[in-house]
């Protein structure tokens, strides 16, 4: 007689492929929708079939899939790079910046010359954890404009404006020297591409530097060009604040 499968052991079958580091798990749905998944020899065509991980064997393309080990960096991006994981110029990439043997991608991503805090992984689900925007992930922006910012253009961004058809606002804005308001912080849950600087260039600014300096909770405790692993804690407290939202 077949053993009686534990429940509790069993896994849907997205979050398998997504635990792989292939894709993300709203990827790994369209895959299984794509007639291109199968378990033990059988294409599977319901999202929500669940595995056995330790007897079940899984096919991407007729190809077994490995789940891999969660890896999680933290990085503290510098100028000059850009932030993906090839670039059609030849230009540096941060994983060119990453000593390591397994395939990572970044956590969104900041601009060539934008520098700060930028999230690595492996894990599909934690990147799509950090980048679905019902979540209002915090970041916290170092800002440096080509004039001081007034207190009515800093209302109107508090408030909010429209940018390509669409509202955004910043959440907060301190000016760390009171009189030099050429240097601002700002805090905003948007991770729309150019969107500090495009809020900044609503209202008549030009932003000349640009740094983040949080995201998550995270904050760039290392030198520019660095990089480290996240701890178990912190990659927990990321989960625990943010998995019940979606």
């Amino acid at each position: 007689m077949k053993p009686a499968v534990n429940q509790k052991k069993l896994i849907r079958l997205n979050k398998y492929i997504s635990d792989s580091g292939i894709a993300s798990r709203r990827n790994s749905e369209e895959y299984i929708l794509q007639n291109r998944v199968s378990v033990n020899d059988q294409i599977i065509k319901s999202l929500n079939y669940r595995i056995d991980p330790e007897t079940d064997k899984v096919y991407l393309d007729g190809e077994l899939i490995h789940p891999k080990k969660h890896i999680y960096f933290l990085m503290n991006k510098p100028k000059g790079v850009v932030t993906t994981t090839s670039d059609e110029k030849n230009r540096k990439t941060v994983i060119d910046l990453v000593n390591i043997n397994e395939k990572i991608y970044p956590v969104g991503r900041l601009d060539y010359n934008t520098t700060g805090v930028l999230i690595l992984t492996n894990d599909g689900d934690f990147s799509n954890l950090l980048t679905h925007p019902k979540n209002n992930i915090q970041r916290l922006y170092e800002v440096k404009l080509d004039k001081p910012l007034n207190d009515n253009d800093k209302e109107r961004l508090l408030k909010g404006i429209y940018i390509s058809g669409r509202k955004g606002k910043f959440i907060k804005i301190n000016f760390p020297q009171p009189k030099k308001k050429k240097s601002v912080e700002i805090i905003c849950v948007e991770g729309r591409n150019h969107f500090v600087k495009n809020m900044f260039r609503s209202v008549g600014y030009t932003v000349t530097g640009l740094n983040r300096k949080q995201f998550a909770g995270i904050k760039a405790d290392i030198a520019p060009g660095k990089y480290r692993k996240l701890s178990q804690k912190e990659v927990s407290l990321i989960k625990r604040n943010y998995e019940s939202k979606i």
